[in-house]
């Protein structure tokens, strides 16, 4: 049995970094991802006035409840959707300044519209510096009322996770009624996280009421991530091999830890405890269709291992996969079919066939999550080789050092 130690989780520690910002008080962080998604967040809440202490294995952030510590601030979101989308929805509850945001060419394609049309709704000054709904942009800030709210959430559920956020930022609090919703364990992350500083939401069905009053500053655990987890686990069934990743067991916040539910029903044997989950291979992997909606950031990893299962696999309702780092939906395809496998898309399924891959350059569209998925192909068809393997320092940036050792253990490495 291999144990894996998967760095924290991206999506965890973002929220972390939002909710200790708006606290009162100074919260630590243990264990918080260090990648350059999170460092960028860091180095955004910084830019804003807030201090924020890094040290090897926790990071303090002190709180500012009433908002950014200077009046004016130019922030730079590199590549993350999170900061991109959390540190303008933070700022724009403060009683008064100017903040301007940009970020990379690659996020400046990314979609921000029902995000902002949400906060102008809500009546906060937000221009656009370029193309309505997307980076640069700037927030004038004068606080926010709050009141009631409706969202589509159908792109990403990172849009509702910032409303709900900055809810008890605002004076009367938020009421948010959401029409479509895609990705909805995230939702589960950010209120279970937003209870842990201090504030419940009322939840009925996808009406969402906040309360005002605020945050509480507090000691939080980072667990590691079940999205980077899935590559070792899908690395484990498709080589005859066990893995465990500790940390992440039966009270896990991440939805993503369900793509060993996948797994499973493809043959893995799997085992999920009261702190660790376990996949062992049982040398077959079976053909499967499947709906991955609320579990889409791990479609990529079971595209890349599809082809050496027993008959096709197909994976549904993932139309919110184009609109991530890269169309990852297209990018799946666009490489299996490099690598001589037979594949059919739709606008929101990919189906893929069995075969024998064969070795080819990949192209990762700057998306660590092709280059890991891949990565995991690679273990059965050696030679893959990658276009921008860096891109991976998004959020695990030992990847390739941490595969290395696990592919090293393999019979015949």
């Amino acid at each position: 049995m291999t144990v894996i130690d998967i760095p924290g989780s991206k999506s965890v520690t973002a929220r972390a970094l939002f909710l200790a910002a708006a606290a009162e008080g100074t919260t630590t962080l243990l264990r918080p991802l260090r990648s350059d998604d999170t460092e960028g967040f860091a180095e955004g809440l910084k830019s804003l006035g807030y201090v924020v202490t890094q040290d090897a294995d926790r990071w303090h952030i002190e709180g500012r409840p009433a908002g950014p510590a200077v009046p004016d601030a130019d922030v730079y979101c590199r590549d993350g959707a999170t900061t991109a989308r959390f540190l303008p929805t933070l700022v724009a509850a403060a009683a008064s300044g100017t903040y301007r945001f940009d970020a990379s060419a690659q996020m400046r394609r990314r979609p921000l519209a029902p995000l902002t049309r949400a906060l102008t709704a809500l009546g906060v000054d937000l221009r656009h510096g370029g193309a309505e709904g997307h980076h640069p942009l700037t927030v004038r800030a004068a606080g926010i009322q709050g009141g009631e709210l409706t969202l589509d959430a159908g792109e990403s559920s990172q849009y509702l996770t910032a409303l709900l956020m900055l809810g008890p930022l605002t004076a009367k609090g938020l009421r948010i009624e959401v029409t479509e919703l895609v990705s909805a364990p995230y939702v589960g992350i950010t209120l279970a996280m937003m209870r842990d500083f201090g504030v419940d939401v009322e939840r009925e069905g996808n009406t969402f009421t906040v309360p005002p009053g605020g945050y509480r500053a507090t000691a939080y655990a980072v667990e590691p991530d079940a999205s980077t987890a899935s590559y070792f686990f899908a690395a484990a069934a498709l080589t005859g091999r066990e893995v465990t990743v500790p940390g992440l067991g039966i009270g896990a916040l991440q939805g993503d830890l369900r793509f060993v539910d996948v797994l499973r029903d493809m043959g893995a044997e799997v085992a999920v405890g009261a702190d660790a989950t376990t996949v062992r291979s049982t040398g077959r992997l079976r053909g499967i269709t499947v709906n991955m909606r609320d579990i889409s950031d791990t479609m990529p990893t079971l595209a890349a291992i599809a082809p050496y299962a027993d008959g096709p696999v197909v994976i549904e309702d993932v139309a919110n996969t184009r609109v991530k780092e890269c169309d990852r939906l297209e990018a799946c395809a666009e490489n299996l079919r490099a690598m001589g496998i037979t594949v059919h898309t739709g606008p929101d399924r990919i189906e893929i066939h069995p075969g024998t891959p064969k070795p080819t350059g990949i192209a990762t569209h700057g998306d660590h999550r092709i280059v890991m998925s891949f990565a995991v192909a690679g273990l059965r068809t050696p030679g893959l080789t990658y276009d921008d393997p860096g891109c991976v320092r998004k959020t695990f940036p030992r990847f390739h050092e941490v595969f290395a050792d696990f592919a090293d253990g393999l019979p015949g490495r």
